[in-house]
This record gives structure tokens, sequence and C-alpha cells, in this order.
């Protein structure tokens, strides 16, 4: 698994919303096309046994009158105004793990072999993304399919924020939802029976996960930029009740630094 483009996939929200108008691109300046630049990761995750997570990774983005490159999301506007854009997409899903980074003691306490626990794989997705931008307010849509037959499922959400300056620094407070259905939410945190001790497997049905946040964006010397996010997802029973979690666990949150420079 590509494991270090996850963190293009964690700052591309910050990217979505750190900026100083509705595009759809956090660059230091408005005539710049690319953006590059270096982030790094911390994320507590919920599954069972796994460490912290500390990721660094390349942040480039791309902005053409047509096309785009936002981390692990590639489009193309189907319409585009100065305030709205519907846009086909391919996105990257990184959702999948290594069952050797899990811990073997604690999914033995929740009835997981591990020795027996597949890989979940991470998948690509291809879908429609409709963007509203007026004053200071966000509104992104997403619907997108697994197109790699990984999960097989497909999923939509829902992002808003609202921007806020202070003095030089602008920050995006945020909150959002994303449904995922019962196919994917089950290769994700589902166990088959053979995966487990008793011959029992776990099937969760259709997910809906909330999460709450907030970006920054500071300018530095010239075009470089300080970007931040600050992310917390509320898991629902259906998936906290999956023996691959820990067993206390309610939500995942994850931190996001990168310095970017705009050309």
């Amino acid at each position: 698994m590509i494991r270090p483009v996850l963190t293009l996939a964690l700052l591309f929200p910050l990217s979505a919303f750190a900026q100083s108008d509705t595009t759809e691109h956090a660059v230091p300046s408005a005539n710049d096309r690319w953006t590059l630049g270096l982030g790094v990761s911390a994320k507590d995750t919920a599954y069972a046994g796994e460490d912290i997570q500390l990721r660094p990774a390349p942040l480039v983005n791309f902005q053409g009158k047509r096309f785009y490159w936002q981390g692990v999301t590639l489009g193309m506007h189907l319409w585009k105004t100065s305030d709205f854009s519907l846009d086909a997409v391919v996105s990257g899903r990184f959702d999948g793990f290594d069952s050797d980074d899990l811990g073997r003691e604690e999914l033995a306490a929740n009835g997981v072999d591990f020795d027996r626990l597949g890989d979940r794989d991470d998948a690509a997705d291809a879908g429609i993304a409709a963007r509203w931008g007026w004053d200071a307010h966000q509104l992104h849509v997403r619907a997108l399919a697994d197109i790699t037959d990984t999960s097989g499922g497909y999923e939509l959400s829902a992002d808003y924020g609202y921007r806020v300056r202070l003095g030089r620094t602008t920050l995006i407070p945020g909150v959002g939802v994303r449904w995922m259905s019962d196919d994917m939410a089950n290769y994700y945190y589902g166990v088959a029976p053979g995966e487990t001790f008793a011959g029992v497997g776990y099937q969760p049905d259709a997910a809906l996960v909330p999460h709450v946040g907030v970006a920054f964006s500071h300018p530095l010397a010239g075009k470089w930029r300080l970007q931040g996010l600050l992310r917390y997802q509320f898991l629902p029973n259906e998936l906290t009740d999956s023996p691959l979690l820990e067993r206390d666990a309610s939500g995942a949150a994850q931190l996001v630094i990168g310095v970017a420079r705009g050309f």
C-alpha cells in the first residue's frame, strides 16, 4: 500500500478550504497554478493494537482551466462559475491496512485470529463532485463508487467550512459527514468467519460517519505558506462494534502540518 500518499488525502480538505477565494486550491497566490510542498501526518487510528501513525509525504496540487490535481484526486470541470463547480473526479481511497500493523494480543481479545486475518487493500473511486462557495462559506458534496472492485461499495459525503481571518492567519472550522454503503463498511470493518477463532464473523451495515475539524493557513516568507489540519471522526456503532477496532474506540483523530510554496 502506498501509505505516504494517505497524507495527501488528509491534506486535501485543508487545500480545499484554506485559501482566499472559493476556487479548488489552496495556493499562496491566486495566480499560482502549482503548489509544491511537504507535510507530515499524525493519526490516532482506532484499529486494535495499531500505534499512532506518523507519515511524511509530498504535497502536490495543480489547478488548470479544465483539469486539476488535488492530492490523490484528479478532476475535470464539467461546469464552472465563480461560485459553483460540477466535476467528474477519480480519487484514491487509502482506508486499507496491513494486518501485520495490528496487535496480535488485542485482536485475540476480540476473537480475531491474527495469523488468518487478511489485509484490506486500498482502492480507487470515481464519481461526481459539486462545490458551492459564497462569501466565507464553502460546501462540497461528492458521490463516489469503487471502480477497482476492491470493496464494490460507494460513498456519499458532504463537507462545510467557514473561513475566519485572524490577522494574517486564516482559520477554517468545518463539519462534515460521509455515508458508506454496506459493502464498503463491511470490507474495511467487517471480519470473515474464517478470520476468527470461533468461526463467527462480523458484517456491519451501511454507516454514517460525521466529523469536525479546523484547518489553518499562515503565509511565510515569499510564496511559502504553513498549513495545518486537526480533524476528529465520530465512529458509529456499526463500526465501533467491529472486532478489528479497540474495544473502547469511539472515534479517530488526525493532525496534519504542511509547508508549501506556490509557483
